[in-house]
């Protein structure tokens, strides 16, 4: 049975990466969900995509130039859907909170040696303090936070974010002992998907949006699909 991922929370039908997103996705009884991590300037997980605030809230500079306290009085719905009320940008802290996700892959974007470690270590932390250590997956496609969390959290599942297939994915997944492929939906062939379930790779693919695209990979037998309309892919798989 192929598992469902709201990307972002419910990307298509909320500001991304916003609580508001995160309910929604649960609304449709989707429990599982992706998101995107970024540090404050003090140190706190931050639960936004670009590394710059000016796509989502139209602010000036850089998430890390701010503090949390700060970042959290953003309102992030630009370019989302249209949305009535104002969305802050939310901590991951206020999401374990809120949102009762099965499982969570939270995902790290490139970093320096020094700020992989340190979000690592926060993300350690903070899945510690909720006791939900065996309900995250860390992702990434940088290989620096890959190597971070081998070295600096190895008891955190971890998996490898793959767009391109310039490097087999499937190679540079286990040489950072990874559980997890996230693999660009155009990568996803019957071949490469079988070749990674055999590795013991559970196969998440991304980003899935439309009714037949969603069918074709539920047959391949992908793991699990990422989507920005979580209630859309419950309603074309769930009578299968």
């Amino acid at each position: 049975m192929t598992q469902i991922y709201g990307h972002r929370g419910a990307k298509g039908e909320a500001p991304e990466n916003t609580l508001s997103s995160f309910q929604k996705c649960l609304e449709h009884g989707v429990r599982r969900c992706e998101l995107d991590l970024h540090l404050s300037r003090d140190g706190e997980l931050m639960v936004i995509h670009d590394s710059s605030l000016k796509r989502t809230t139209g602010h000036r500079g850089k998430v890390v130039e701010h503090d949390a306290a700060e970042l959290a009085q953003y309102d992030a719905r630009l370019g989302g859907p249209g949305w009535p009320q104002p969305c802050p940008i939310p901590r991951l802290a206020e999401l374990f909170e809120q949102c009762p996700f099965e499982h969570w892959q939270l995902e790290v974007k490139s970093a320096s040696r020094e700020r992989a470690a340190r979000t690592v270590l926060a993300i350690q932390e903070l899945v510690r303090e909720y006791g939900i250590t065996d309900r995250v997956t860390v992702t990434s496609s940088s290989r620096e936070v890959l190597r971070a969390l081998n070295e600096l959290t190895p008891q955190l599942a971890r998996g490898l974010v793959a767009e391109y297939a310039w490097l087999d994915p499937i190679k540079v997944a286990q040489s950072y002992g990874c559980h997890l492929l996230a693999l660009n939906w155009t990568l996803c062939t019957p071949e490469r998907l079988l070749r990674a379930q055999k590795q013991g790779l559970h196969v998440s693919v991304w980003t899935v949006n439309e009714p037949a695209l969603m069918r074709r990979l539920a047959d391949f037998g992908a793991d699990s699909l990422i989507t920005d309309f979580p209630g859309l892919a419950s309603a074309t798989l769930g009578n299968r």
